[in-house]
């Protein structure tokens, strides 16, 4: 997985919007359902992705970044974007953590990936540091998961199922 410089960077600013575009929702699920805490920490997630991103974009400055198209990325999808049957208007504060917990393990793991693969010394050290990054941002769902309670096996029992 070897990229150059711009098509790593390319990959790290749409990891990042996705990563914000999903907390955005997620804090949004968890207003509805009145847990202004655990909404309060996906609206900080959202901040630090759209950081980073900016961050990211920041360092390129002029350098043109390749503009790929969804089958040019090279990942089966972004990390930061769990599948679908993670949202459902059921979800509690608790899967809703485990899911954002997910995101951020796939992307950590992403970034070490590309580090310990890449030939390019800035692609390696930029990939470490990316790791790093999402590295505490798993640590701080940990705590977070390790305060919010586990609900009950029925949590997804659906009174108004769909046909």
């Amino acid at each position: 997985m070897s990229y150059t410089l711009p098509e790593f960077l390319a990959h790290a600013v749409a990891l990042e919007q996705e990563a914000a575009d999903r907390y955005l929702e997620l804090a949004d699920m968890m207003e509805a359902q009145q847990n202004n805490a655990v909404a309060s920490v996906f609206r900080d997630m959202v901040r630090y992705s759209e950081m980073h991103r900016d961050e990211i974009r920041a360092r390129v400055g002029a350098t043109e970044l390749p503009k790929l198209k969804s089958w040019q990325y090279r990942w089966r999808s972004p990390p930061e974007v769990g599948g679908e049957e993670g949202f459902d208007y059921l979800m509690e504060p608790y899967h809703a953590l485990r899911y954002a917990r997910g995101n951020e393990l796939r992307a950590m793991e992403y970034y070490r990936d590309v580090a310990a693969e890449s030939s390019d010394a800035e692609v390696k050290r930029l990939g470490a540091g990316f790791a790093g990054e999402e590295s505490g941002h798993v640590a701080a769902l940990d705590e977070w998961l390790a305060r919010t309670p586990r609900p009950s096996a029925t949590w997804d029992a659906d009174p108004d199922p769909l046909p």
